[in-house]
């Protein structure tokens, strides 16, 4: 349509009202996403409203963004001073806030900052340090795992249904299974693999967590010089009870990469590198015009501070809380076959995985929204605000439903 056209074209929204809020048609958009039939338009600390007016417990976070809910003051007032103030600042000058936010994710000096906006973006500059490190060497990574769509961090997704009709893919990726470490070893022989990218819990996968010798196993590769690249998008900002996952299983990276619940709900990502890495991107090896804006730089800031020890402890108790009553209420149900996760990551995985969409459906209609992972899982992810109390009304809900 041209633009003289568009001026006098009248735009149409249907609504059909339902149970489960209105049905939006929305006719300008392309096709690429499987909405839900209805359309958000208000969130409230751990609860979400529909145009109906009805009311979801949000055991999603928007996908691990809104770890701490949708009233995060801090949050929210430093993004509103920081509009007045400045909204974006080039990365041609100083930027206090980004320092004061990498200060933060540096483990005390350990590691360098690059900050962009998503975690696709995140995971795109891992994978390039890592070829100006070992520019002679592949980048192993494991079947079901994600790291995005673009097209480095989509040929590190072995993932056939995210790959399929994209190839030529970007060369030297190498595909190995996860916690499987004969495989591992064999590969690392057979192959000259300079980096491993990996999740700490495959997400996307199924909400599969790494087991204790796998880990040791990509310890021992570290040792010997392979870079561990550990991709912390959704398992970071004290998901699992942690900062990182990668402390419970005591790794330093040589990479990690984070984005998603950084700045609750405002888009960033950071690629955080050991110090000795940092001067394999000099000046114009890669860049962004809008990495770490300062709204998101604000934002960030406030959420990390709030990330305290006594904060993360009490996730930890909370999340302990939540698998206990999964585990008790759950676990003898013909229809769960498993429920797995490390903290406010967990999957309940289903007896039959054609139940998934319609359990889900089922939760939506009673109230509480969830995910989905792999081909047969729920996957939880709720704020880490959220009180014990509307943590069991949830699984009230999961227990009725399921």
């Amino acid at each position: 349509m041209e633009p003289a056209q568009a001026q006098n074209h009248i735009f149409l929204i249907f609504y059909a009202s339902g149970q489960s809020g209105s049905h939006l048609i929305m006719t300008n958009l392309l096709p690429n996403y499987n909405r839900l039939p209805f359309a958000l338009s208000k969130g409230e600390n751990v609860y979400l409203y529909d145009d109906q007016k009805h009311k979801y417990l949000d055991f999603t976070s928007g996908i691990g963004v809104m770890n701490l809910g949708y009233s995060f003051t801090a949050s929210k007032n430093a993004v509103k001073a920081q509009l007045d103030a400045l909204p974006h600042l080039s990365n041609l000058y100083q930027n206090p806030l980004q320092e004061a936010v990498a200060d933060k994710l540096s483990y005390d000096g350990k590691y360098k900052a690059f900050f962009c906006n998503s975690g696709t973006e995140a995971n795109e500059a891992a994978l390039k340090l890592a070829r100006l490190i070992k520019p002679e060497a592949k980048i192993l990574a494991f079947n079901d795992g994600f790291h995005g769509r673009t097209f480095g961090a989509m040929s590190a997704t072995m993932q056939a249904k995210i790959q399929a009709g994209f190839a030529p893919l970007v060369p030297d990726f190498v595909a190995s299974d996860y916690n499987d470490v004969a495989m591992l070893r064999q590969t690392l022989l057979t192959e000259n693999i300079g980096a491993i990218i990996f999740e700490i819990i495959q997400g996307e996968g199924g909400i599969i967590p790494i087991t204790g010798a796998f880990a040791a196993a990509l310890k021992m590769a570290q040792e010997q010089g392979i870079l561990l690249i550990i991709d912390e998008v959704q398992t970071g900002i004290g998901r699992t009870g942690k900062l990182f996952s990668f402390e419970h299983f005591g790794f330093e990276p040589d990479i990690f990469t984070v984005a998603k619940g950084l700045a609750n709900g405002i888009p960033t990502g950071a690629m955080l590198a050991k110090a000795k890495y940092a001067d394999f991107f000099s000046a114009g090896k890669h860049g962004s015009t809008f990495g770490g804006n300062p709204l998101a730089m604000a934002s960030a800031n406030a959420v990390l501070s709030a990330l305290t020890d006594d904060f993360l402890a009490e996730v930890s108790e909370k999340s302990e809380f939540l698998k206990q009553l999964l585990s008790e209420k759950l676990s003898k149900k013909p229809t769960v076959k498993a429920v797995k996760g490390i903290g406010f990551m967990i999957g309940i995985q289903l007896s039959d995985e054609k139940t998934l969409s319609e359990n889900m459906a089922k939760l939506r209609e009673e109230g509480l929204l969830v995910l989905s992972a792999g081909h047969d899982v729920i996957r939880l992810l709720p704020p880490l605000i959220m009180s014990k109390a509307e943590l069991a009304k949830g699984m009230e809900i999961l227990e009725d439903v399921l």
